[in-house]
């Protein structure tokens, strides 16, 4: 298909994958998943009001929130039976604009405010006059493919671990390898040894897996051996499960990357590998780089898988009364990649077919006071960094960047 359109309409298919590239990993895949499931559940009105209206009134404190959750309480024990009815007639009646919004949110549901790619292929009025309706197709091949190796790349610690690990286990069992274990270890020692500075999933997935098989057979993955704080009866500890591998199995067969790291990095596992976080800094004597241990606790060891993870940026999106796409970045802490904002609104723009507005945090480092720095021979601690709000805007090709707070 691409071939045949390639030869139709020339370059502009190629202009248009890469517009549909640079934005194939606002996809909704989260939202795909959900579909799947059999029960669909419709929102109350009472969650609504709760999850959704009061959390986004500005005047509303925490202590305005904990008010109303005690004032429907009194209704339901006055009024055990119709007390939730009467509790949201009031609701109604103290916001007049409650009931519009409620349905108002029924209709967005059904729609991704996550997938960007799917929301422009919808509503762009430019994707869909009828000259243009071949880029539809050549869109939504970008999209699928995107979602179909979403899976895949969430799972690369866990994928290359298990190869790893089966790799490992099935040659070590077969008798033909006598005689050339040396080549053997030499060969996968280059795929699966752990490096002292960055991240290798090979080794890392193959030394989880391992450790959790042992973890399980020994009866360590339990509440009765978390509550235990000697460290010398955690030793000790051993139930002889025998259920290893039935656990390594369901592992993979339920986890991805980031729930594999967050539930399972322990300082345990840490202690047994040695392993730790490396940072580097300024030798001012040689003038060079110098590499050093940072942290040998778990919790620094899995943030640091945790940011090396896969996690595209979260987003809401809307249209404007003026056709104005607007995408507001969820921030979470790290910042959009500049470099690639104004190529990626660009190519937005182009597919929307009118202007593009996106909302995003950057950090802005905090001046030091003079003489604020450390004394001599101690290190510099990081800069103190503020983050400001910016819109940037897309319109007729040129792109502006404001300070909106």
């Amino acid at each position: 298909m691409i071939a045949k359109l390639r030869s139709e309409k020339g370059r502009w298919v190629d202009y248009i994958i890469e517009f549909s590239r640079s934005i194939d990993n606002l996809v909704g895949y989260f939202d795909l998943l959900a579909s799947f499931s059999t029960v669909k559940k419709k929102p109350s009105r009472l969650d609504f009001y709760f999850d959704v209206f009061l959390q986004q009134k500005e005047d509303k404190s925490i202590s305005g929130y904990v008010t109303e959750i005690e004032r429907y309480n009194e209704y339901i024990r006055d009024c055990p039976e119709d007390g939730e009815k009467r509790f949201l007639d009031a609701v109604k009646l103290e916001y007049a604009e409650f009931e519009s919004l409620y349905e108002k949110s029924l209709e967005n549901q059904q729609e991704s405010k996550q997938d960007l790619l799917q929301f422009v292929m919808k509503n762009s009025t430019f994707l869909n006059r009828d000259e243009n309706r071949w880029m539809l197709s050549v869109v939504e091949v970008i999209r699928t493919t995107s979602l179909y190796f979403q899976p895949q790349i969430r799972t690369k610690i866990i994928n290359e671990g298990w190869a790893s690990y089966w790799h490992e286990t099935l040659f070590l069992q077969d008798d033909r390898i006598g005689g050339h274990e040396v080549e053997y270890a030499a060969i996968n020692a280059k795929v699966t040894a752990m490096p002292r500075v960055g991240l290798n999933p090979y080794a890392l997935g193959m030394r989880l897996l391992a450790y959790l098989e042992s973890q399980a057979e020994a009866g360590k993955i339990s509440y009765d051996y978390e509550r235990i704080h000697d460290q010398h009866r955690r030793k000790r500890y051993n139930k002889s499960t025998g259920k290893g591998k039935e656990f390594i199995f369901f592992v993979r067969e339920n986890y991805c990357d980031s729930m594999l790291v967050n539930a399972f990095i322990d300082q345990e596992f840490v202690d047994r590998h040695k392993l730790f976080v490396a940072d580097k800094r300024l030798n001012k004597e040689r003038m060079t780089w110098e590499y050093y241990v940072k942290s040998r606790k778990a919790v620094h060891y899995k943030q640091m898988v945790a940011d090396s993870l896969y996690h595209p940026p979260s987003v809401n999106i809307h249209v404007d009364e003026d056709n104005t796409l607007v995408i507001n970045h969820i921030f979470e802490g790290k910042p959009l990649f500049q470099e690639y904002i104004e190529g990626t609104l660009l190519g937005l723009e182009y597919m929307w077919g009118d202007k593009v507005s996106m909302y995003t945090m950057e950090p802005e480092p905090v001046k030091a006071p003079p003489g604020g720095g450390p004394p001599p021979g101690e290190e510099t601690s990081p800069r103190e960094i503020r983050w400001k709000r910016f819109r940037y805007t897309m319109k007729d090709r040129k792109m502006s960047r404001t300070l909106v707070d």
